[in-house]
């Protein structure tokens, strides 16, 4: 067996070096025993990996993945004796990355499993780490998610993305358009809330001149616009009834025609489509049609509140910091760290970024304390502690001054100043006259 073992060695080193890919191979004692070229490049380029354990590698552990609390793929291997896949955290030269790690086992002429050929691709899409750009996060609930992408990414497969408002839909269609075969081309997002049943068709499909009172000239339609790439439809479930058969037919026909046009042209696209709602109970009501919704839902993904990935919200908090206030080295001290950590949000990614953004208004330093943070994030218990004869008027007066600091800081510009807090003008203008803060002056 020694001998049959010594001889599989040479051909699968020289196997692995021949690939373009990060390969390395593995004993079944999670020993390196070789990587190739793109490997040492991209993972490695300054120290040897050879005859060093891959958890040690990659994570810095002690132990295997498994046995620390990780999902390890050579268990699962062994088990079903093919390749397995799995998301990870690796360290590499660059920081911390997603890496899709996929396990191949190898037998020797016995069929006896004698090694592991791992293959490693970071993804390029999301961050482990701070950053200015992309997804953010390494929560279990995040990396679940991130891999339910990676799998689908490079197909042509619908999807269809499911979460609570603000917890970044968007953000992931275009992680799932970048990492696809059709990057190269238009990524064409849809409000679909914000299309009333009139306009529908028009603005999906385009129109001819003379269409209809006000086509002028001949437009086309976001179906058009997309042509190679990808249509995000967002709010999917806000669709009115009337015009979802005509996106069912789109989409099990691949054909359109443009209002007012009879040429039929031919749709090319890949559909991702997004919703908070629960479209199935909507079925059961009747205003979700049951032959669209299986349409579009070929391949269903979870989005996680961030109660969902709770230990995310401080990597989340100063990666928006540096896309809100790039220009400022701005970051929350240990006690306003500790609130927002605490804190529900209950409207997700999206009220952590305005919270951010009002916070950095109104924090004149480089760092962003409590006070610097709204009463529902503070929460009144921390003021009542901190002024118990007076904890109303406190609250009050804080409130107060942070309002008027932030109108001074936006010029008296309500329309801006309600749109970095989050609320509407309305709400914004209610605010100021209870304050007496009113005039613009």
């Amino acid at each position: 067996m020694v001998t049959k073992r010594n001889q599989l060695l040479p051909e699968l080193i020289s196997f692995i070096e021949s690939l373009s890919e990060p390969r390395i191979l593995v004993d079944l004692e999670y020993r390196i025993l070789a990587a190739n070229r793109p490997y040492r490049e991209h993972y490695s380029p300054n120290d040897s990996v050879v005859g060093r354990y891959c958890y040690e590698v990659s994570h810095h552990y002690s132990v295997p993945c498994d046995q620390a609390g990780e999902s390890c793929p050579r268990r699962a291997a062994l088990a079903s004796k093919h390749a397995e896949r799995v998301l990870h955290v690796h360290h590499t030269p660059r920081g911390e990355e997603h890496v899709q790690v996929e396990l191949n086992p190898v037998r020797d002429a016995t069929g006896e499993l004698t090694f592991l050929v791992e293959r490693m691709q970071s993804l390029p899409t999301a961050r482990a780490s701070v950053s200015a750009q992309g997804l953010v996060g390494k929560a279990q609930a995040f990396l679940a998610m991130l891999q339910l992408v990676a799998r689908v990414a490079p197909t042509d497969t619908a999807v269809l993305l499911l979460g609570e408002t603000g917890t970044g839909k968007e953000m992931v269609a275009r992680a799932i358009h970048e990492s696809s075969r059709r990057a190269h081309a238009p990524f064409v997002a849809v409000d679909c809330s914000g299309l009333s049943e009139t306009l529908f068709e028009s603005e999906l499909f385009g129109h001819e001149k003379g269409a209809f009172t006000g086509a002028s000239a001949r437009k086309i339609g976001l179906v058009e616009a997309a042509s190679g790439g990808t249509l995000f439809l967002d709010e999917v479930g806000d669709i009115p009834l009337g015009q979802q058969v005509k996106l069912l037919r789109l989409l099990e026909t691949g054909a359109y025609r443009r209002v007012g046009g009879v040429q039929p042209l031919r749709a090319d696209f890949r559909l991702v489509a997004a919703t908070h709602r629960d479209l199935k109970h909507m079925m059961r009501q009747e205003t979700f049609r049951s032959d669209l919704y299986y349409r579009i839902s070929a391949y269903p993904i979870h989005l996680p509140t961030l109660r969902e990935r709770r230990e995310d919200i401080p990597l989340l908090a100063d990666s928006l910091l540096s896309r809100v206030c790039p220009e400022r080295p701005l970051k929350l001290d240990d006690e306003a760290r500790r609130l927002v950590a605490a804190y529900d949000f209950p409207g997700n990614v999206r009220e952590l970024r305005n919270i951010l953004e009002r916070a950095s208004l109104l924090a004149d330093g480089d760092r962003i304390a409590p006070e610097h943070l709204p009463c529902e994030v503070v929460g009144r218990t921390l003021i009542a502690a901190a002024h118990p004869a007076d904890s109303d008027s406190t609250l009050r007066a804080g409130e107060r001054r942070a309002l008027a600091e932030a109108l001074v800081a936006h010029d008296g510009n309500r329309r801006s100043l309600a749109q970095a807090l989050g609320i509407s003008e309305r709400t914004l203008y209610r605010k100021l006259a209870a304050f007496g803060l009113s005039d613009r002056r």
